[in-house]
């Protein structure tokens, strides 16, 4: 089983979801039944919060002067039978921002699904790691929305 903990310190976050723990959580568990994350036990932090926030990670921890929509933390820590794989952090106003042209929910899912696979070892650095993470993340999208 796939778990999430979900921090917000941003309050525009709890107006558009009203619970976003059980949100991911629900998303979680069916994306645990899913035949390419059978047996994956993980569990990982999500902080919902906002530009200003982000900005700052950013730089604290990529030395980068400005805002992202999404960054990962990876890190492994066994626990029993879990293994914790990272923090995710994700911005609001970006999310709200892109969400004009689709929706709110897709584009959050988009969002914590490539957080997520950063934290389990993907990443995009050359072409072929960014199509083979783009593929995934469409793969998981398709499991919640309808997406061509």
């Amino acid at each position: 089983m796939i778990k999430a903990n979900v921090l917000s310190d941003h309050s525009n976050w709890i107006k558009k979801i009203k619970n976003p723990n059980d949100y991911l959580n629900k998303r979680l568990k069916i994306l645990s039944k899913a035949p390419f994350f059978k047996r994956k036990n993980h569990e990982f932090s999500v902080l919902l919060t906002n530009n200003k926030k982000m900005k700052n990670l950013n730089f604290k921890f990529r030395k980068k002067n400005k805002i992202t929509d999404v960054l990962s933390f990876p890190i492994k820590i066994k626990s029993k039978s879990i293994l914790y794989v990272g923090d995710i952090a994700i911005s609001y106003e970006i999310i709200k921002k892109r969400s004009k042209e689709t929706n709110f929910f897709l584009e959050f899912d988009k969002m914590w699904i490539h957080g997520y696979l950063h934290l389990i070892g993907y990443d995009h650095k050359r072409l072929d790691d960014f199509n083979k993470m783009l593929r995934k993340e469409n793969l998981i999208l398709k499991y919640f929305h309808k997406i061509n």
